[in-house]
């Protein structure tokens, strides 16, 4: 069985602002749907293998349990619940920013 993949208004929000972004830089709608859609495919595979992220390298958001999948030059954070079969996405960020105060 799978688990469900939810989303966070913050981190739609951030994903939203990522894939303008990349639009208006590149000049090109293609691009940012093909790179949205390289971020929802690693996304997706959280269905079938939640623990699949590694361990952030800053111990805090280890502790708080997040989990990170890197996508090129961006950072997904998530927690997974075992119990509900749950898969939260927290956060999509650059990982040139600064991103701890970001979650």
């Amino acid at each position: 069985m799978n688990y469900a993949i939810l989303r966070t208004d913050k981190a739609s929000d951030q994903l939203y602002g990522i894939i303008q972004y990349i639009a208006e830089d590149s000049g090109s709608i293609d691009t940012a749907l093909r790179y949205l859609d390289a971020i929802e495919a690693a996304v997706s595979r959280l269905a079938t293998s939640p623990h699949m992220g590694s361990y952030p390298r800053y111990s805090i958001l280890r502790r708080q349990g997040y989990r990170v999948l890197i996508v090129q030059r961006h950072l997904i954070f998530y927690k997974v619940d075992d119990v509900r079969r749950e898969v939260m996405i927290y956060a999509v960020v650059d990982a040139r920013q600064h991103y701890v105060n970001l979650l």
